[in-house]
């Protein structure tokens, strides 16, 4: 294989680290012994769960970054299957052009060793350098480890973490204000929100950046938990529209959720938007399929693919370059299930 400037030799005989499939399992190897080094988030329905590589589920950024598909059992733990598209191979093609592949390690996020499993990763496969994708990049003793060892990283997450040498953040206080601004401008009034797993920054941020937005505070009743997972946003869904009066407009801090609401809005014959807009957070593939169309806040999931890998390559090449943190900004997409209340 090629290498790129900066690239270390590998040694003789060096294993090429497998790719853990579940608990126990492999699916394919790295073509390399060096590459950059993509770290998996937990999976989408909010419990532990790994996004893992080659075989029925593939390896691809946009999945890992945050995007959404069904949910499936391998081994002992839920994982999140998705194909490869425009978006995943993105990073796969950037490393690439300059010599490098692109290798998964999964890691359990609630695990208390999880930065000495990390670290023991590194250790073992000699990686060149390490993408860590949320909510794994908010816990800030991975990259201060990864530093101690000389191994460059580049955290993904909604807030500015120094322990990185360099991130890129996304605003998602800032997206989930403008849509809770775009409500209340619609004329809505009872407004509620199905939040995220409350040990997530992003919905947190999420959270924070709806609830500003409104001009009074939210009722308790309208503040429904939920973990990202389909069901969670049914049950939310349930409470909310059994409610007297019920909310005419309801966030659900992603997309999966917000496409539970709609399931249960036509199961009681409530119409979308005309007895209640729904809005959801990632516009992920989900968002365009169900109807109405969703509305909802889109990451540039593409572009942020590319530029973390990019980055990545840039802090190898040349380690006394410093990559700036890189802002990444947020749009909100409407679509037809926003409008204002009360509309025939």
């Amino acid at each position: 294989m090629p290498q790129a400037e900066g690239q270390r030799p590998c040694p003789p005989g060096h294993p090429r680290p497998a790719l853990p499939l579940g608990d126990g399992l492999a699916a394919g190897r790295a073509v390399g012994a060096h590459a950059v080094v993509l770290d998996v988030r937990e999976g989408l329905d909010g419990r532990r769960g790994e996004l893992v590589g080659p075989g029925p589920f593939r390896a691809d950024l946009e999945a890992a970054v945050l995007a959404e598909a069904r949910n499936a059992e391998v081994g002992a733990e839920p994982v999140v299957g998705h194909e490869v598209d425009a978006r995943g191979l993105q990073a796969v093609e950037t490393c690439s052009r300059h010599g490098y592949e692109l290798v998964v390690h999964p890691v359990r996020f609630g695990d208390p060793e999880i930065a000495a499993d990390v670290e023991s990763f590194v250790r073992r496969s000699r990686v060149d350098g390490l993408i860590v994708l949320p909510p794994t990049s908010e816990i800030a003793a991975i990259p201060a480890r990864l530093t101690q060892l000389g191994v460059p990283s580049v955290g993904i997450a909604s807030v500015l973490l120094p322990e990185y040498p360099s991130m890129l953040v996304s605003d998602e206080r800032g997206a989930t204000f403008e849509l809770g601004r775009r409500l209340v401008e619609l004329g809505h009034s009872r407004i509620a929100l199905i939040e995220g797993p409350p040990h997530f920054r992003s919905a947190q941020e999420r959270k924070a950046g709806f609830l500003a937005a409104l001009p009074e505070p939210m009722p308790a009743a309208y503040l429904q938990k939920g973990d990202y997972g389909f069901e969670s946003g049914l049950a939310a869904a349930e409470a909310l529209l059994s409610l007297d009066p019920p909310p005419t407009a309801i966030f659900a801090c992603n997309d999966i959720m917000a496409a539970a609401v709609l399931k249960v809005a036509r199961e009681r014959d409530v119409q979308v938007p005309g007895q209640l807009s729904v809005a959801g957070f990632d516009d992920s593939d989900i968002a365009a399929m169900v109807t109405p169309a969703l509305t909802t806040i889109r990451r540039p999931l593409t572009d942020m693919a590319r530029l973390a890998t990019e980055t990545q390559l840039a802090m190898i090449a040349d380690p006394n370059v410093v990559q700036p943190h890189k802002s990444i900004g947020l749009s909100l997409i409407q679509r037809q299930s926003v409008d204002v209340p009360g509309k025939a």
